[in-house]
């Protein structure tokens, strides 16, 4: 019985957040989403299941809107950084869900740790 690709997908993104539960000291996630043409990433309290802070390659202040590439993804995880900072988190826990981290997915989340964020 063959699984899709979409199946294989949620399989491997629900196998990385449970293993983030496992290990959670009270810290939030830094959750990231990666469609075909953008990047979106939330800073979320698995606590009281709020979210702090988030950021995405759609915002127009970012100047970045219609650009799907590394450089746009480094300036979302720049971006993050400092909202992160702003809401008092300097800790978390990197949720790459089922993407593999390479790519646009490990620029955002170098940018993140240089704008100063622990993950």
């Amino acid at each position: 019985m063959a699984n899709s690709k979409r199946d294989l997908f949620l399989k491997r993104r629900l196998r990385v957040r449970n293993k983030l539960r496992k290990v959670n000291a009270g810290r939030p996630r830094l959750s990231v989403h990666r469609s075909n043409k953008n990047i979106s990433v939330q800073l979320i309290d698995d606590v009281n299941g709020v979210t702090l802070a988030s950021a995405s390659s759609l915002e127009k202040e970012l100047g970045i809107v219609g650009k799907n590439n590394v450089e746009a993804a480094a300036k979302v995880g720049q971006a993050i950084a400092e909202r992160a900072r702003a809401a008092g988190v300097e800790a978390a826990y990197f949720d790459r869900g089922g993407f593999l981290f390479h790519g646009k997915v490990k620029a955002l989340a170098e940018a993140a740790r240089e704008g100063g964020l622990k993950l």
